[in-house]
């Protein structure tokens, strides 16, 4: 149980790759209005224009510098992962540690919910809402959020379900204190390393998501997406564009999910050793 887990995490070369995205699409995303050369919504430019050293990767069909495009693209794609990941992972832990530690018919009615939701395809559901009504990609994230939870869920419970029979944990109860103050206090603290895992897991599938839905074009086509620069580009597959309009946010998207990936393998190898005798299995 005695793990250093920050020096196993530094030394791991997946970890360190991650963070070294994590940290450069981190500052792309906060500095990216101010990096940008141009607004992304102005159309004053010529169509179709090459790169050049005003627009570094050249104007899209609409007259607008895509170099601006893809900055704000990048924020929002990440911001939608973390909303939706964030608001996962506080639905999880919360449910799936009532779950376990009052056990009886909350554990069965919350863990056939749980059930419920995983066996209902999420990118149907976010397609018909995003179809059907149009909401704002915010409410959009905390929709996926709600249909991610259950993964998470059963695997907290499945820990606290452990961490219950643990002698600091009986010791606090047989010193009066209550279950609301036992899971906030001691069991919450203590499954810190899976929130990790299971946060990296959904910012992954949600960013991957958004994608999907702007390249639909299920998103307000004001909203500057990655998904939505890949599918304005296709549409002008036949022109030289492939390397500075369609390219650049492939690569960006990719590089985004490789890290979200990056960061929850090396989690997972070091978190593993001191779990894998508890958990039935990962977050997925």
């Amino acid at each position: 149980m005695h793990v250093n887990v920050h020096r196993s995490l530094f030394q791991d070369p997946w970890f360190q790759l991650g963070l070294t995205l994590g940290v450069f699409f981190m500052a792309v995303a906060l500095l990216g209005p101010f990096l940008a050369p141009f607004s992304p919504w102005n159309m004053d430019f010529i169509p179709l224009s090459p790169p050049s050293s005003i627009h570094l990767l050249g104007v899209n069909d609409g007259g607008q510098d895509i170099f601006s495009e893809l900055l704000y693209a990048i924020r929002n794609t990440m911001v939608f992962g973390l909303i939706s990941a964030s608001a996962a992972l506080v639905m999880g832990v919360l449910l799936g540690a009532f779950a376990g530690w009052f056990g009886g018919v909350v554990d069965l009615l919350l863990m056939r919910l749980a059930d419920v939701f995983l066996a209902t395809p999420a990118i149907m559901i976010l397609i018909l809402v995003a179809a059907l009504f149009r909401p704002s990609s915010h409410v959009l994230a905390l929709i996926l959020a709600g249909l991610m939870w259950p993964t998470i869920a059963k695997t907290i419970r499945a820990q606290t379900l452990t961490l219950k029979q643990s002698l600091h944990v009986r010791a606090a109860r047989q010193m009066g204190g209550g279950s609301g103050y036992i899971i906030i206090r001691h069991l919450i603290p203590e499954m810190f390393p899976l929130y990790l895992i299971g946060f990296a897991a959904k910012a992954r599938m949600a960013m991957f998501m958004e994608a999907s839905l702007a390249f639909l074009g299920l998103l307000d086509p004001s909203r500057k997406s990655l998904g939505m620069m890949i599918s304005y580009a296709l549409q002008f597959y036949y022109m030289d564009i492939w390397w500075h309009w369609l390219f650049p946010p492939i690569i960006c998207l990719s590089l985004l999910i490789m890290m979200v990936t990056f960061l929850a393998i090396s989690l997972e190898k070091v978190v593993d050793p001191r779990l894998k005798l508890n958990l039935p299995g990962r977050i997925s």
